[in-house]
């Protein structure tokens, strides 16, 4: 086979210059309030008024002539939040009661806070009265008229993105319509006479299921995009073109077509582009997705107020190539047509961890794992990368939870370990983690949002306990969240794993707050993989939603009710909200389960409560024999109290043990 060599092809980097040079902004609409989020701002926003309209007090206190100073006072009127203050006038010599957010009294000139005062016992027809303690001085905890916006203040501009601040923003000036750039219409068509639907159960010779169609209506909206499904055509070129012109007239922006773009004799897609439209480019330098075309298309919808453009990208069929060219040419699209002000895809420099060969000839785009590494002990923090494993075009595993793609010169050498290369974020890399002990251009192993991840079978072996532990929050399972309990509990149990007689989490899951999932997690992990202990995360509250302990309950055989009263107990040293828990725990043939709370810390605070004792329990769940109740007093003083209590005792850590047993130690 010849070598591969350069044609007079664009680059990337041209090809997508070329992109945001012929596309254009979407014209603004004005939307409510509520269907802002995440849009970008078409217009300037000033304030109608100031804020506050009133002068204001900052705390709970009492309002008064400064120049009065400490002593006893009649409290002769109230100004409390929501009251218009009018008719309430402080003169020197008397004080006015005042909530946070009050209307100041006229004539007042300051504010003592409560913790600055005594109340004055007076008899039941005498008025209230306040001894002041402090002096202050005018101004003191006022907050004046338009001291936080001032009237007419610019307090947005047009190209500012709506995120939550800003939608508190606009409630705040009283904008309940805004006008912003709309997110473009997409509409998403696979071609290949090979291809069938993802429901096909049993494949005949020569098909496929079609992976690129789901794949890119996931993609688009993740991008708050509106979705269009156009299906599956044949390699055909009078259907194709019906499916084509259907799509112009439909008002979409974008098209996006897998398959049908490279050099056989159907492959239709650029031939029709060309015929509809303007191709700008049909092929670019770089690896995967060397045949990627970009066309525009003049389109006139049904309702002829206005001709639009419909810009159609024929990506690769190889679905490797296909959300590579999505990330690198679509996502800049999606951003430019919704007006932001730059488009161009974040970029981070990233540390390889380990070696990676580049391609001899084109440019490539490496999927990879980046997240954010402390180096403890090291000067130097900062982003490090992970290959995904060997790439090919065509094996999706390699692009499965990578995050970023590598941008790797085309030298045809090995990267040494510890390179820094830029690398282009395509996802979110708040929860990604690496695992420290992977092999040298083996697959990345690292905690997964919304699937179960397991280690190897070794490291897994090499465990006395194995630890699984189950997030449940419809939230994270959305990903309309990061999972922020998992990744502690992980590094919880990591931490504490010689005091549990190494214990090591050997699986991870993340599940909505449904019964029938949590519990099909939960009765896997017990009667199939037979798991020491599992940890579940959240969903034990008072919500609708929280029903973790319901579906705990219908799994478990024994209640192990001592481990819950020792986290409760622990957890109300923190927060009397702990009361409200409905956690469930026991054991499910050899598996210990717990339900554990969905705050963090709070997860790091039940498990150093339950370590006097976790380790103990775990092997005699597992049958040790040996594992008896140590007596951690001498018999007759254990004899004088309840042995109930003496139990509690010892698991809480406040009993002492006395017979010399360091099985809980």
């Amino acid at each position: 086979m010849m070598a591969e060599t350069k044609p007079t092809l664009l680059s990337a980097e041209e090809a997508l210059e070329i992109v945001l040079r012929v596309i254009q902004r979407l014209p603004p609409v004005t939307v409510p309030l509520h269907d802002a989020l995440g849009k970008v701002l078409a217009e300037d926003i000033r304030a109608g008024d100031p804020l506050p309209p009133f002068p204001a007090s900052i705390k709970d206190g009492y309002a008064v002539v400064a120049s009065d100073g400490p002593g006893e006072y009649p409290v002769v009127a109230e100004a409390r939040a929501g009251s218009d203050g009018i008719g309430v006038t402080v003169t020197p010599g008397t004080v006015a009661y005042v909530t946070t957010g009050g209307p100041i009294p006229d004539g007042a000139d300051a504010v003592v806070q409560v913790e600055d005062t005594e109340q004055v016992h007076v008899h039941s027809h005498e008025s209230r009265r306040v001894r002041i303690l402090v002096q202050t001085s005018k101004g003191v905890d006022i907050r004046p008229v338009g001291c936080d916006i001032e009237k007419d203040d610019g307090v947005l501009i047009s190209g500012q993105r709506i995120g939550a601040a800003e939608i508190g923003i606009l409630a705040t000036v009283g904008r309940t319509m805004v006008k912003v750039y709309p997110t473009p219409k997409i509409g998403v068509l696979s071609t290949g006479d090979e291809l069938v639907e993802p429901t096909t159960g049993c494949l005949s010779r020569g098909q496929i299921r079609d992976s690129n169609r789901a794949m890119i209506m996931a993609a688009s909206l993740q991008h708050h995009c509106e979705v269009s499904d156009f299906g599956i055509t044949r390699d055909d070129e009078e259907g194709l073109e019906k499916i084509i012109d259907t799509v112009i007239s439909a008002g979409i922006d974008i098209l996006l077509t897998s398959g049908g773009v490279s050099m056989g004799d159907k492959d239709f897609v650029k031939p029709l582009l060309h015929k509809k439209g303007t191709v700008h480019f049909s092929k670019v330098w770089m690896k995967p997705g060397k045949p990627l075309t970009f066309a525009e298309i003049n389109s006139e919808p049904a309702d002829k107020m206005r001709m639009r453009k419909l810009f159609a990208f024929g990506l690769p069929g190889n679905p490797v190539s296909c959300l590579v060219c999505f990330h690198l040419f679509v996502v800049p699209t999606i951003r430019f047509l919704a007006g932001w002000a730059d488009p161009l895809p974040f970029r981070v420099q990233a540390r390889l961890l380990q070696p990676v060969k580049t391609d001899p000839v084109r440019p490539e785009f490496h999927s990879a794992i980046v997240k954010w590494e402390l180096n403890k002990g090291l000067d130097n923090p900062g982003f490090v990368a992970e290959s995904t494993g060997h790439q090919r075009s065509s094996k999706i595993l390699s692009m499965k939870s990578a995050n970023a793609l590598l941008e790797l010169p085309a030298t045809g050498s090995v990267m040494p370990a510890g390179t820094s290369v830029s690398a282009i974020i395509i996802s979110d890399i708040s929860t990604a983690a690496i695992n420290k002990t992977s092999s040298s251009l083996g697959p990345a192993s690292h905690i997964e949002r919304f699937r179960t991840q397991e280690l190897s079978v070794a490291e897994s072996c090499d465990a006395e306990f194995r630890v699984a532990i189950l997030t449940v929050s419809d939230t994270v399972a959305s990903g309309a969240g990061p999972d922020r309990s998992g990744p502690r509990a992980v590094s919880v149990v990591t931490s504490c794993s010689e005091r549990l007689g190494g214990a090591k989490v050997v699986s991870t899951a993340v599940v909505p707050d449904d019964v029938s999932k949590i519990k099909d997690v939960l009765q896997r992990w017990s009667d199939i993989e037979n798991m020491d202990l599992i940890l579940t995360l959240g969903g034990t509250g008072f919500t609708p939603r929280d029903v973790t302990p319901e579906a705990t309950k219908e799994l478990i055989e024994k209640e192990t009710p001592g481990l819950l009263l020792v986290m409760m107990q622990e957890s109300l040293k923190v927060t009397p909200f702990a009361m409200l828990s409905r956690a469930a725990a026991g054991i499910r043939g050899s598996t210990l389960i717990i339900n554990m709370p969905g705050n963090p810390n709070a997860v790091a605070e039940c498990m150093e409560a339950l370590l006097p004792a976790l380790k103990h329990g775990l092997k005699q769940i597992k049958g040790d024999k040996r594992e008896k109740h140590p007596r951690h007093v001498p018999h007759a003083q254990a004899a004088s109290m309840d042995t109930w209590e003496h139990s509690y005792k010892l698991a809480s850590g406040t009993g002492k043990d006395s017979s010399g047993c360091s099985c809980c130690h």
